[in-house]
């Protein structure tokens, strides 16, 4: 079922998102877009329902007030304007609109519907994998993370034994978590799961380093190495799985926005890649994320586990890393997510986390 879409053109709002949120509490999909967009590339898009000119304090760019193109006006979809002075509008607000206000807007000038949901997501998105993976191969890097993960399940679902996951344990991993991959995928979903214990490798290579970024720079170009070897043992792979998220997306900056942080899965692969990307999540927010892995069947534990940085617990060991100190930190975070738990705090506090610092408290 392809869902009604009602579009946001960002004309310098920082609430582009909280605008995207509320549409889509209301179970209608929505997507942000640049003021620029072309009256073709809007048509392209399915279902158009109505359009939010979302203006606010970034829209002078170089001295310059951004405008949407005046052809759209012409289109006749449903517009409301936010921050955005112009006569051309039914519904115009110098501020966030009220939730009824927009609900208004969104119902009954556009006749959305409410037909966004996981269920209807998920099947959307197994359609569109098949048809652009047909018979072929994905490659997908299976960190264990909640994007990775969901992925995963959602191409099981799309395609099966098509899927190759490539799981690398860094040695760097929190506690059972490589262990937990494996049940999961393999033992319950049976994944075609491709297990490289590298863990050797890595703390042979982090012997002696103290600096994190350089701890960052050798566990991400390890890393990367690892997985080229395991994908060249590979035959017929034409595509890579990506995590990539919303958020990656929006963060890594627009006309009218600043970057918050580049993403290496947005603009950051190289421009030789011999694979075709499948990034089936690309449409959601993190908490859409994990509501699209509850409904994948992927563990509660799975889904909403803590976020955790790329270069895992190397980061996490102020220092020079060892076994011993690096063991001391995997017990300990192990410790507190279980006390967490017990308290009940694990759903109310967004991240906690214990490291190891380079300090001593007495002289010994």
């Amino acid at each position: 079922m392809k869902q009604d879409v009602i579009v946001i053109l960002d004309l310098g709002s920082t609430q582009n998102t909280v605008i995207a949120r509320e549409i889509r509490d209301f179970g209608v999909y929505s997507e942000i877009h640049p003021h620029d967009i072309t009256a073709e590339e809007l048509k392209a898009i399915d279902n158009v329902k109505g359009i939010v000119l979302n203006g606010g304090e970034n829209r002078i760019v170089d001295g310059q007030a951004v405008e949407v193109r005046p052809e759209l006006y012409e289109l006749g979809y449903p517009m409301i304007s936010i921050d955005y002075p112009q006569s051309k509008c039914e519904m115009q607000f110098t501020d966030l609109p009220a939730q009824e206000e927009l609900r208004k807007f969104v119902f009954e000038r556009c006749g959305a519907q409410a037909n966004w949901n996981m269920k209807n997501f998920i099947e959307d998105q197994v359609e569109l994998i098949r048809q652009q993976v047909g018979d072929k191969k994905v490659l997908l890097a299976l960190s264990g993370g909640v994007d990775s993960s969901v992925v995963a399940a959602m191409l099981i679902k799309a395609i099966g034994q098509q899927l190759v996951c490539v799981h690398v344990n860094h040695g760097l991993m929190r506690k059972n978590e490589s262990e937990s991959v494996i049940k999961v995928f393999r033992d319950e979903l049976h994944a075609n799961l491709i297990y490289v214990d590298a863990s050797e490798r890595f703390l042979s290579k982090l012997e002696n380093t103290a600096d994190p970024e350089q701890k960052r720079k050798i566990i991400g170009g390890e890393f990367i190495r690892v997985f080229e070897e395991e994908a060249r043992k590979l035959e017929g792979i034409d595509f890579l799985g990506q995590g990539t998220i919303y958020p990656d997306i929006i963060e890594s900056g627009t006309k009218t926005a600043k970057m918050v942080k580049s993403h290496h899965n947005v603009g950051g692969l190289p421009e030789d890649l011999k694979f075709e990307l499948v990034e089936p999540l690309k449409q959601l927010f993190k908490d859409e994320v994990r509501a699209c892995g509850v409904e994948l069947g992927l563990p509660h534990d799975m889904v909403y586990r803590q976020p955790f940085p790329g270069p895992g617990l190397g980061v996490r060991c102020l220092g020079a890393i060892t076994r011993e100190r690096l063991e001391a930190v995997r017990e300990s975070d192990a410790i507190l997510r279980e006390e967490f738990a017990k308290a009940g705090l694990d759903k109310k506090v967004w991240q906690y986390f214990t490291v190891v610092p380079d300090f001593k408290s007495v002289g010994m």
